[in-house]
């Protein structure tokens, strides 16, 4: 029988999981999709360990150790969440080895609070990077405007960075300048390439759902034809860009110096509107050297019934750009959507990074409670 998930690699996508928990860990739950359903790596985000913390009794014996010994909230926080990280490097450290560090990678964020200040970000990605001191760590920089210097700097020492909140091809643009500039400089200071990664977290069906609402509040059968369009659009015109940085001189040389591209990693790929087929943001995105992270109810769709494709990403680009141009000509603002986007990720992921503060909070002053069940949306 045909097995959509190994037509995925086949094709050249690498299949991680948008999601972990301590339950996850301890059930050997990512082992097995590792084994059995090619999870090659792991993304997080405050909200994926806020759902995790606060609904789950795995963490009580952590925490009453934590109360024991007086840690306040944030150190709280980034023990908990750097155990966890530490302990799915280590589960998915043969796949890191296997494939000579491309895949067997895991996230962790930098708090968000800190996303629109350059240098403390950077702080705090060198200590996430010591803290969970694993070589197949990614740590998540948002993409805004003051997180693209921290992007280059981190680079530039040897850290691995995963770019995450990115909604705009211009903010791509940006993104891949400062993965290049960082590795130019770590460079010239004599570091090792080929031990430095990097991906670009290019979140789509958020586009479709703000899009939509628009197109919807329009009301014109122009706009209605135009539902559910724009964010494979802008994904596909995404990888051009990514392309036409491969092609670049400046790849080009840091390439021969051993450097491993910025691989492209859609995100947000969960379907929000039920009259969409479930598996629409993998089999529209597939193309060579791209992650499709994925939650666990989207890979399950995935592997029961998608049809994969050869590639649905090259070929389409003229038909990408004419959805965009189509777009603004019926009353949609192109940059209002990404940058209110961008905007509203960031102020999401800072509200679940606090929400989960005030219940640990809670938690580490009567250890002996057990875990709220109050529901926390992922936000992916």
């Amino acid at each position: 029988m045909a097995d959509p998930l190994t037509d995925l690699g086949s094709r050249g996508v690498s299949i991680w999981l948008d999601d972990l928990s301590r339950q996850r860990l301890v059930t050997g739950s990512l082992a097995d999709l590792a084994a059995q359903h090619h999870v090659t790596g792991v993304t997080t985000n405050p909200a994926i360990f806020a759902k995790a913390i606060a609904g789950s009794d795995a963490y009580a014996n952590q925490m009453r150790d934590l109360w024991a010994r007086g840690a306040v909230v944030g150190e709280a926080l980034r023990e908990m969440t750097a155990f966890d990280v530490r302990w799915a490097c280590d589960v998915l450290r043969p796949v890191y080895d296997a494939t000579s560090g491309v895949d067997g990678r895991v996230s962790i964020e930098v708090d968000p609070r800190l996303a629109y200040h350059t240098e403390a970000t950077i702080s705090e990605a060198r200590f996430l990077w010591w803290l969970v001191d694993r070589p197949n760590l990614l740590v998540k920089i948002p993409a805004a405007r003051q997180g693209l210097p921290a992007i280059t700097a981190c680079l530039a020492e040897g850290i691995s960075i995963n770019v995450t909140l990115i909604f705009s091809l211009v903010r791509y643009d940006d993104v891949l300048d400062a993965f290049l500039s960082g590795l130019e400089q770590a460079w010239k200071t004599g570091r090792d390439l080929a031990q430095i990664a990097s991906v670009a977290s290019f979140f789509v069906s958020r586009i479709d759902t703000e899009v939509d609402a628009r197109l919807d509040k329009i009301g014109t059968p122009a706009a209605a034809a135009l539902r559910g369009r724009a964010a494979i659009a802008n994904a596909r015109l995404a990888y051009q860009h990514y392309e036409r940085m491969l092609a670049s001189p400046r790849w080009e040389t840091l390439a021969a110096a051993g450097a491993r591209p910025q691989r492209p990693l859609w995100a947000s790929t969960s379907v929000k509107d039920p009259a969409y087929p479930d598996t629409r943001y993998v089999t529209d995105l597939v193309a060579p050297g791209v992650i499709n992270t994925m939650p666990e109810a989207t890979l399950r769709a995935v592997a029961d019934h998608a049809q994969i494709p050869a590639d649905s990403v090259r070929g389409h680009y003229a038909e990408a750009r004419q959805v965009l141009r189509d777009l603004e000509a019926v009353g949609v603002d192109y940059g209002d959507v990404t940058e209110g986007l961008e905007s509203n990720g960031l102020a999401a992921f800072d509200a679940s990074w606090r929400d989960l503060g005030d219940q640990i909070t809670a938690r580490l002053r009567h250890p002996e409670e057990g875990p709220t069940t109050r529901e926390i949306s992922p936000g992916a």
